[in-house]
């Protein structure tokens, strides 16, 4: 098939092709095909969606989500704003609470919506410092969406960023330490911020903490009803309403066999690298070759008999739950992966989406979703102790199990070649890759091909289902290469 194909230098069948059919590149290929370009989006899978896919993984009628499924990020998207993903099906369910992280004691703490309630868990100076914490953040949260969430810009809102960033730039160790006195309410900060993927003394990790902490309560944790994919094919469905092409089963070698005037390439730079290095100077191949990866992930799914027995059964409320007992703990967990070790008790992190998407099981039954960090590309299976984990705070958990389906860091690659030795992030996020990813360069998403461009969560903002890096790199795309 590709090699009957023009090449982009001898002629074109599209204005532009998109390789790689994840949340980004389908958004990309919107923003593309809205501004009125030909439009072919290549993806080498047989399914479209990249981390929003869903798969029978353990028992048929049980509905897995494999990478993403939580999504507050994708609530609060400018991109995902200016769709009307609705009419094509899309829902987003929310649970009770966004979020529980339960103790060694029998209670949990619990994210509400409710900043306010949030706070009432707490004791009389934690509870003053949380409101003090969030309540302006949540606030002032279209102003930090706006000049925050994508690529270095000169800020609309100086003082409201300015007021985030002093929090933000620390360590969530740090600031968990600073402005909590209680135990549970650091450990329950610094189960958020460690979303980051990142060992928590590090600067900047208190960022993930504070902007999932105000999204949970500004927009909510929710799911997708029946099951992440439901976003991919919602999106699917607006591209090919906009005239645009999905080409699946198509894996693309060699960007010089397609068809198009300009190419967005939803890859990392190691994938960049194989499908267009020779399309780039030495200078920007050498960046390339430097761009790191982060911790991998380990992940177990359940098909289970029943909700899990939570000793507090308010975690019930919630849709996401934290596994990390004490602040300490939660620490350590986080720091023997940064080391390159693997913790025996590891943070986990676990969603129940059948609580408030009945759908995705058979009647009454439920599903179970769990992570852990680890080194990337780790070779050791962590079923025991995540499993050990879930039952430390929910005693009878494994007696539910039905069925389980394990992905190790090579599977997950496996799963979605982006995912490289495992990261879920396109590459680490830290400071030295947040706002500089993939190289430094005054425009993240182009390249020195002014043909080529880079729209993967390795471009600002980075991971997770938000479509904001596609959607940044296609309007570079139309002034550039189309003006």
């Amino acid at each position: 098939m590709l090699a009957a194909m023009a090449s982009t230098r001898g002629g074109s069948r599209y204005d532009a092709a998109v390789v790689g059919a994840g949340p980004n590149g389908l958004a990309a290929a919107i923003v593309l095909a809205r501004a009125g370009r030909s439009v072919a989006l290549y993806e080498a899978n047989d399914s479209i969606g990249g981390g929003t896919r869903t798969m029978e993984l353990t028992l048929p009628g049980y509905r897995h989500d494999i990478c993403s499924t939580a999504h507050p990020l994708a609530v609060a998207s400018a991109f995902f704003r200016s769709v009307s993903l609705d009419r094509h099906g899309l829902e987003f369910v929310h649970p009770e609470a966004p979020m529980a992280h339960p103790f060694d004691d029998g209670e949990a703490l619990l994210l509400h919506r409710s900043v306010d309630e949030t706070a009432a868990q707490m004791g009389a100076h934690d509870a003053r410092a949380y409101r003090a914490l969030f309540a302006p953040l949540v606030d002032d949260v279209e102003k930090l969406l706006a000049d925050l969430v994508g690529p270095l810009r000169v800020p609309r809102h100086p003082f409201a960023d300015a007021r985030f960033g002093l929090s933000a730039m620390l360590s969530g160790q740090l600031l968990a330490r600073l402005r909590f006195e209680e135990d549970r309410t650091r450990a329950f900060f610094s189960g958020v911020a460690a979303h980051s993927i990142m060992p928590l003394h590090r600067p900047a990790t208190a960022s993930f903490g504070l902007v999932l902490a105000m999204l949970g309560h500004a927009v909510g944790w929710p799911f997708a009803r029946g099951g992440s994919q439901c976003i991919a094919d919602a999106l699917t469905a607006e591209l090919r309403a906009l005239g645009g092409e999905v080409i699946a089963s198509c894996d693309i070698e060699d960007v010089d066999t397609l068809p198009a005037r300009a190419v967005l390439l939803n890859l990392t730079p190691k994938q960049v690298l194989q499908v267009a290095g020779d399309r780039l100077s030495g200078r920007y191949r050498s960046a390339l070759q430097r761009f790191r990866y982060g911790a991998g992930v380990f992940k177990l799914d359940w098909a289970l008999d029943g909700p899990i027995p939570w000793r507090d059964p308010r975690v019930l409320q919630a849709g996401t739950v934290h596994l990390g007992g004490r602040f300490e703990e939660v620490l350590a967990s986080e720091a023997a992966v940064g080391r390159g070790e693997h913790p025996e008790r590891p943070f986990v992190l676990l969603t129940q989406p059948t609580l408030c998407d009945p759908s995705r099981a058979p009647g009454g039954r439920h599903v179970g979703w769990a992570y852990c960090h680890v080194p990337n590309g780790s070779t050791v299976d962590m079923t025991e102790r995540i499993e050990a984990q879930v039952e430390r705070f929910a005693p009878g958990f494994r007696d539910r199990i039905l069925a389980r389906s394990v992905m190790s860091c090579a599977d997950v690659e496996r799963y979605d070649a982006n995912h490289v030795g495992g990261d879920i992030n396109g590459g680490v996020q830290d400071l030295r890759q947040l706002f500089t990813r993939p190289v430094i360069r005054p425009v993240p998403y182009s390249t020195p091909d002014p043909t080529l461009y880079i729209c993967s969560s390795s471009t600002p903002p980075g991971g997770g289902v938000h479509g904001l890096c596609g959607m940044f790199a296609a309007k570079v795309a139309l002034r550039r290469a189309f003006r």
